[in-house]
């Protein structure tokens, strides 16, 4: 596997626990290409380097086996013939494909057909043909051991637009290509025509990235990051299409619709999933939705889920119709970051330096001045109360009373920063955690009094979550670590270190007394059963 910061790393696959064998940095720059020979000992690297765009070595010990040269720009792609004699060639952004034979691998001619960037370069799996694909809308196919050109699909051009991806069948007769132009078509190589043409879309999402002919699966990738399985007997419909986020995930929620339980989940480019928490199975609401980054989410007691966004807009989306609609985006006058849910219609948002009440998708109060910056709020389950919590360090209580929002003159003391707030799900208590990695849990019986302090996290907490059995709550923070508390016992507790090893956790939930969701920036979501010996 090879990454945007030059690394390469070889894992063992022959195990059941993938152990990382080997790590190397062949050249400075992000690496866009590898491929091995057919005997798996060696391994060619291209990509965007300073002095050299490529290198070409032996797996176990790093040795050179060949200079990968000829090309003055960054090179797309690179393929080794799978067969004896071997042959190696590369496709460059300098317009260029360069063929090489080894080895030792050696530069013996470049092919200058193309007229833009060389975007990919395939040899069939039988080692007698090699094609290319350009941003050109062209592909070439050439003798695999020679590199004499043979011909150009499609007469002239392939596509309409640029071409990023090719995959030759396993039996080397056929190509798939994935274009910029939104399709994807198979190519009958020897009678050079057009066996199937596959309409993915209208979209600028649509447009076709990647693609793979893996024995009898097709397979390609749209811009939008879905891929999909192309099916051959109905070109206009993919037999399936995965889908999910393809950038960090900013918020999550649950919600139980017609006895089944969803995760609803937004990231920072404004789309929002929803997900069966049975199988997986996961789409994004129809119609034009959030423009940027979905801060926060909740669902209402009418079935909406309503979101905030940095597009300065708080929305209401019908969960049995999960279609956006123009009508259900309410403006705000600032940025908000955070809101709560509440009876009786009941809507607080936090905006930047401002609290609003909303009720029935209308803004009806705002307090500004207020002398803090809010951070996160929470309404009680019985409505009335509105806790916020501040950047000072203090929770302050507000009264919703009608259409206005009225100061308790009340303020708890947090250990540090506040950074997310929630009443457990019966309203008995108040779980408030900080960037100091503490959480405090205010009992609202006894008049907001300090209940329990909670201490375990390394770095700053940023969620948490209550379990709907009123005794435990999640905590997530900095630290990639989840924490499952007992509220009146604060040193049991239940750790899943490294939840999400790439990111720290960036929103929790519960489906039930014994399931927890987690969320990252990493843009997966994750399920966890949790028991309690």
């Amino acid at each position: 596997m090879a990454d945007v910061s030059g690394k390469l790393r070889i894992w063992d696959t022959t195990q059941k626990e993938h152990l990382l064998k080997y790590e190397y940095q062949p050249f400075a720059g992000k690496i866009k290409d590898l491929a091995w020979t057919e005997d798996s000992k060696r391994i060619a690297v291209v990509g965007e380097g300073r002095e050299k765009f490529g290198a070409v070595f032996l797996w176990d010990s790093g040795s050179s086996v060949g200079e990968i040269t000829g090309h003055n720009k960054v090179i797309n792609s690179v393929d080794i013939k799978q067969t004896r004699p071997y042959r190696l060639a590369t496709g460059s952004d300098d317009n260029c494909a360069a063929f090489f034979e080894g080895p030792p691998f050696k530069f013996k001619f470049t092919i200058s057909d193309h007229t833009r960037f060389v975007n990919c370069v395939r040899f069939s799996p039988d080692g007698n043909r090699i094609a290319t694909a350009s941003a050109d809308g062209q592909i070439f196919v050439y003798d695999g051991k020679t590199g004499e050109k043979v011909c150009a699909l499609g007469g002239g051009k392939a596509h309409d637009g640029g071409i990023y991806a090719i995959s030759w069948s396993p039996d080397s007769s056929q190509l798939l290509s994935a274009s910029g132009d939104k399709t994807a078509k198979i190519w009958d190589v020897g009678a050079n025509s057009i066996v199937n043409t596959f309409n993915m879309g209208s979209n600028v999402l649509d447009q076709q990235l990647g693609c793979l002919w893996q024995k009898d699966h097709l397979l390609t990738i749209s811009l939008s990051g879905y891929i999909n399985y192309l099916d051959k007997n109905n070109p206009n419909k993919p037999l399936r299409v995965i889908k999910g986020h393809s950038k960090s995930i900013q918020c999550l929620t649950v919600h139980k619709n017609g006895g089944k339980s969803y995760i609803y989940s937004g990231s920072n480019d404004g789309h929002i999933n929803y997900w069966d928490s049975e199988t997986g199975e996961n789409d994004g609401f129809s119609g034009k939705g959030h423009t940027n980054q979905v801060s926060r989410m909740a669902v209402d007691e009418m079935d909406q889920l309503v979101t905030c966004s940095m597009d300065d807009t708080v929305r209401y989306t019908n969960l049995s119709k999960r279609d956006y609609s123009g009508q259900d985006a309410v403006k705000m006058d600032v940025q908000p970051k955070c809101l709560a849910v509440g009876p009786g219609g009941y809507t607080v948002v936090l905006c930047i330096g401002q609290i609003v009440l909303m009720k029935d998708k209308k803004k009806c109060f705002a307090i500004d001045d207020l002398g803090y910056e809010p951070e996160a709020v929470a309404i009680h389950p019985g409505g009335g109360t509105a806790a916020v919590g501040g950047a000072d360090g203090n929770v302050r209580l507000y009264s919703i009373q009608g259409t206005s929002l009225k100061s308790d003159e009340k303020s708890l003391e947090a250990k540090g920063p506040v950074t997310d707030l929630a009443y457990s799900h019966d309203g008995a208590f108040l779980a408030v955690c900080d960037a100091n990695k503490v959480v405090t849990v205010f009992s609202v019986t006894d008049g907001y009094a300090e209940h329990n302090v909670f201490y375990g996290h390394h770095a700053k907490i940023v969620c948490i979550a209550w379990s709907p059995d009123n005794e435990h709550f999640a905590s997530g923070g900095m630290d990639m670590m989840v924490y499952v508390w007992n509220v009146s016992d604060p040193e049991t507790r239940v750790k899943i270190p490294d939840a999400h090893r790439l990111h720290h956790v960036s929103g929790l939930a519960w489906l039930d007394e014994h399931t927890l969701v987690t969320t990252s920036h990493d843009a997966s979501v994750k399920e966890w059963s949790i028991s309690y010996n």
